[in-house]
């Protein structure tokens, strides 16, 4: 008879890498998903849904994402100032235009990471940038082609 045993790890045990994400042409609900997986450590055996085991992700090049379709003028972004009669929105294609185009691919992610103080920790790991240029560079961080992995990944 074959026994297994599931491992649980501990906080103490987990080991955090570093990864670089190139944006340039990347669809953005795809790098998301990968990006958001990352972050909470699925890819590893050691996957512990208590623990906070993901990794790093740097992503460069943000305001060059790509999305499908009419999404970049039909995808409106709503919020409230809460006066009456409040209510606004800006499109996708004004939200990479405007002055935090990084904020587009942190909501995404954001909205893919479970709920709560351990989704808020594991968001603490991802560092987005607009250019090529990141303060990372001093932890080795290791490059994952993105687009490589499925044809529908990259768009040009």
């Amino acid at each position: 008879m074959l026994q297994t045993q599931t491992t649980s790890i501990k906080p103490a045990d987990v080991q955090k890498g570093w990864i670089l994400v190139d944006a340039d042409g990347l669809v953005l609900g795809r790098l998301a998903t990968i990006v958001a997986n990352r972050l909470r450590g699925k890819h590893k055996p050691t996957f512990t849904p208590h623990v906070d085991c993901g990794d790093h992700v740097v992503i460069i090049n943000a305001d060059k994402i790509r999305v499908t379709g009419n999404k970049a003028e039909q995808k409106v972004f709503y919020w409230h100032t809460g006066f009456a009669g409040g209510i606004k929105g800006r499109s996708l294609a004004e939200r990479l235009a405007g002055n935090h185009p990084t904020s587009v691919i942190e909501k995404a992610v954001e909205r893919m990471i479970t709920r709560g103080p351990l989704g808020r920790k594991q968001m603490k790991n991802l560092h987005v940038y607009t250019g090529a240029e990141h303060p990372h560079a001093g932890a080795q961080p290791v490059a994952l082609d993105v687009g490589a992995m499925n044809r529908k990944n990259k768009i040009g």
